[in-house]
């Protein structure tokens, strides 16, 4: 079974959770609580039991069928998903045609093998739409990415695959852990931050932005694109769709969207996420926003607390740093 921190994700807050979970507990009062660049969902997953209300919101598509198969508390039948896990897990390769995804990605991202198991239960998935709840639909689908990256042939993400070898037949379909709570409240939107900040009325709102230029939809492609299933062309050695999805947090007016957002908020606290990657080898890795754009829009809602961590980050490239860390910063707003 899969939980929800089971995947290989840059930006991954899984091994910071208790640290900012404690520090949001320690420093703001409040029973509602948004977590705007959700990523994986694990700060969400921290609140739940502590929360009337929890919003999670992200704009990758994958991130957002994620979250419903994890977090939604709409009922299911759980014999029908186990039918269709045991199923998944009796395939032969040897006996599945060819499909897009075993023509697009295998023997790259995928042993071939496994690509085409991967293809036939993504179309499965999609032929059975019509007679699955959405609830159930969420778990096979989010069941199957974490399945599909645990086999990938990447170092963690999608912008290349490993080359030079012959890529092991791992893939192995197991479901994910749905969590229960009978306390928290729980929104769940895919929508660009800065627009959904401006609908929003909220106790604690937590922000996580993308630190550099890599956009996630173009790093999590695949994933994007098995959840999408478009079937869209292809382009280059990556073998990646057109792009969209695109974020202004990735590009030089990041410190300018980042104000915007603060500025917009309607919020008791506001909590933000950030690390000092400034002396990367990478260009790609460098922050693009300073601690000091950071601090100077905060300081206009209130008064600021930092906190800090070193931070053994998840480096997916050739990033290599000394003495990086992790920082928080937290305000009470006026």
């Amino acid at each position: 079974m899969f939980d929800i921190w089971n995947r290989r994700y840059t930006g991954s807050k899984y091994k910071l959770s208790s640290w900012i979970s404690n520090l949001i507990a320690e420093n703001c009062k409040g029973s509602s609580f948004c977590d705007i660049f959700a990523g994986t969902g694990i700060i969400s997953y921290t609140m739940l039991e502590k929360m009337k209300k929890i919003y999670i919101n992200d704009f990758l598509y994958s991130n957002e069928v994620i979250y419903k198969a994890f977090f939604d508390q709409s009922t299911y039948d759980k014999d029908r998903i186990a039918n269709y896990c045991s199923h998944f897990q009796a395939l032969s390769a040897a006996q599945i045609g060819d499909n897009y995804i075993s023509e697009n990605f295998g023997n790259k991202f995928f042993s071939y093998a496994d690509a085409k198991k991967i293809g036939y239960i993504r179309e499965v998935i999609e032929t059975d739409r019509i007679n699955l709840s959405e609830k159930e639909f969420a778990i096979l689908l989010a069941s199957l990415l974490y399945a599909t990256d645990k086999s990938a042939n990447t170092v963690g993400h999608y912008d290349a695959y490993i080359k030079g070898h012959n890529i092991p037949d791992t893939f192995s379909f197991d479901l994910i852990t749905p969590y229960k709570s009978k306390k928290s409240q729980i929104y769940i939107s895919r929508e660009e931050s800065n627009k959904f900040a401006k609908t929003l009325k909220c106790d604690i709102i937590y922000i996580d932005p993308p630190y550099n230029s890599r956009q996630y939809s173009r790093f999590y492609h695949v994933l994007e694109n098995i959840t999408c299933w478009r079937k869209p062309r292809l382009h280059g050695v990556a073998l990646k769709p057109d792009p969209e999805n695109m974020s202004d947090y990735c590009r030089n007016k990041a410190k300018d969207v980042f104000r915007d957002l603060i500025d917009s908020l309607d919020c008791k606290y506001i909590v933000v996420s950030y690390n000092n990657t400034y002396k990367s080898k990478s260009s790609s890795s460098k922050n693009k926003m300073t601690l000091k754009d950071i601090e100077a829009a905060l300081f206009t809602r209130g008064d600021v607390q930092r906190f800090e961590t070193s931070h053994n980050f998840f480096n997916a490239g050739k990033t290599d740093f000394n003495d990086h860390k992790e920082l928080i910063f937290i305000v009470k707003v006026k």
